[in-house]
Order: C-alpha cells, then sequence, then structure tokens
C-alpha cells in the first residue's frame, strides 16, 4: 500500500487562528486566561444580564514564595462593571452568574463577584440599526446547502451566516 505524497504550498487557516493569537496577550493583561469569556459573555450569563453588565478583569489572589504542590489554585475574583442602578439585582446574581462562567471555562476559576458601577460603552446599541427579519426562502437554501456538514456547531453558523448572505438586498 503506498501512501500519497503531501502536497507543499500554503493552505487555508481559519481566521481565528490569527485572531485569537493577537487578542489572548491583550486579554492576559487583564487577568483573563482566555478571550472566550469576553468574546461569549452574552452566551454565557444571557442577553438581559449582559446588557447591563460586563466583564472587566479576573482578580488572581496573590501567590507565595513557594506554593505547595498539594495545594489547589484557589479561585479569582471576577471584576463585573456594571450599569449604575443595577449593581443590587447583578448582587442578587452573582451565583449565578459564578456557575456560568465556571461551567463555561469547565473548572471552578471564579469563587465571587466584585462590581463597579460604570457605564457599559454597549449600551449604544440603542442607535445600532435592528436587523432585518429572516426571509424564510434564505434560510431553507442556508439549511440545503449546508446539510452535508456533519459537525451540528459548524452546520448552525454556517446556516446562521447563510440567512444574511442569501436574503434578497433591500434598498432604501
Amino acid at each position: 500500500m503506498s501512501v500519497a505524497p503531501r502536497r507543499k504550498g500554503v493552505f487555508a487557516r481559519p481566521l481565528a487562528e490569527y485572531v485569537l493569537k493577537q487578542v489572548d496577550p491583550l486579554v492576559a493583561k487583564k487577568g483573563f486566561g482566555e478571550a472566550s469569556l469576553l468574546m461569549q459573555w452574552r452566551e454565557i450569563v444571557g442577553a438581559r444580564i449582559a446588557d447591563i453588565c460586563a466583564p472587566e478583569r479576573l482578580q488572581w489572589p496573590a501567590r507565595g514564595r513557594k506554593p505547595s504542590p498539594d495545594k489547589a489554585q484557589e479561585p479569582a475574583t471576577l471584576i463585573l462593571r456594571v450599569e449604575p442602578g443595577f449593581g443590587l439585582e447583578i448582587q442578587h446574581m452573582a451565583p449565578a452568574i459564578v456557575d456560568r462562567v465556571n461551567a463555561h471555562l469547565g473548572w471552578r476559576c471564579v469563587s465571587k463577584v466584585t462590581l463597579r458601577q460604570q457605564a457599559l460603552a454597549q449600551r449604544a446599541e440603542k442607535n445600532r440599526p435592528r436587523i432585518a427579519p429572516v426571509d424564510p426562502a434564505a434560510r431553507a437554501r442556508a439549511v440545503e446547502a449546508s446539510e452535508g456538514v456533519a459537525e451540528e456547531s459548524l452546520r448552525a453558523a454556517l446556516v446562521k451566516l447563510g440567512e444574511r448572505a442569501l436574503a434578497p438586498r433591500r434598498i432604501g
């Protein structure tokens, strides 16, 4: 049995590989181990909570000079920037937020939440134009085009992209 020779040349790589390599060092300065907590905040905590607060940094406890091997890493404190007037509401939701963040990261990374009341820059969403509803014909074409994709999450992302790309353009 012969093995096909490897082709030499440049192959396309996902854009996410390049972006995350540039973003991760910037996020690390804020105490985050990875950018996913910031980039997927709305999916982690839900739209209602994400509209009134955002993660600012993870504050890790100070380590001793010689950490003992039997002692586990102490969890961090998640510092949230909260819209003025919503601090009490987020304070009551803090245990649920901690649970959701830890579930997303896959380990007990966060143990408590600290709040900073400050206006979010994302509140300018009110001025952002609304996305038109999805055209059923475009959705059907997108679903049909992505039928051969085996991975469920990739297929869902392709359908979402196709819905917008295949929708008829409106002028005016």
